[in-house]
């Protein structure tokens, strides 16, 4: 499948807010995710607000006029925010290693492809697309343990696994991006 990567910046994504909730749904409402489809109607609406962010940019995968895939990301601020997950990568991290390691470093929020896009390479694209600028290569993720699929994806592109999951936590782990400078202190004995 021959696909054109786009990077965009801002406002620009949002006329394909259509697309990236069909891509949304084929690629989160089935296991292991198994959100509903108001999850994806909710990503959808943040993005709204998402796109205003510092930093934001975003890939698209585009086969012909079909959206096959996507990726957002932005800068994370400080101080580091205490909404979403962001409390349990604090924790795992602790306060020094979060501010320096996450603060002012390009922060990936979302990853989706089609399924039948699965295998094909197109995610790591996507990925290796919103961060080839990424400040000073530090990039930085979030995901969950819950999904062996998802974290053997980001071992395979070279992304560092730096917490395990807390038992007050929900599955989350930080990664960090191959070439986080960083990285080398976060391979952790799993």
């Amino acid at each position: 499948m021959a696909t054109d990567i786009r990077v965009l910046r801002g406002r620009e994504l949002l006329k394909h807010s259509e697309a990236l909730h069909a891509v949304y749904v084929g690629a989160f409402c089935a296991p292991p995710w198994n959100e509903d489809e108001e999850k994806a109607v909710e990503f959808v609406g943040r993005l709204v607000s998402d796109v205003e962010r510092p930093g934001f940019t975003a890939a698209l995968a585009f086969a012909g006029a079909d959206v096959m895939g996507f990726t957002t990301a932005w800068t994370t601020v400080a101080p580091f925010p205490t909404d979403r997950c962001y409390p349990q990568a604090a924790a795992g991290l602790g306060a020094e290693r979060t501010v320096a390691w996450l603060c002012g470093a390009r922060e990936i929020d979302e990853l989706a492809v089609r399924p039948a896009a699965h295998g094909t390479g197109l995610a790591g694209e996507l990925l290796d697309a919103v961060t080839e600028d990424a400040p000073e290569g530090r990039a930085w993720l979030l995901t969950s343990v819950r999904s062996p699929r998802a974290v053997a994806f980001y071992r395979r592109q070279g992304w560092a696994q730096a917490t395990h999951t807390s038992p007050e936590g929900r599955d989350i782990v930080v990664f960090l991006g191959p070439r986080h400078p960083a990285r080398s202190l976060a391979d952790l004995p799993l």
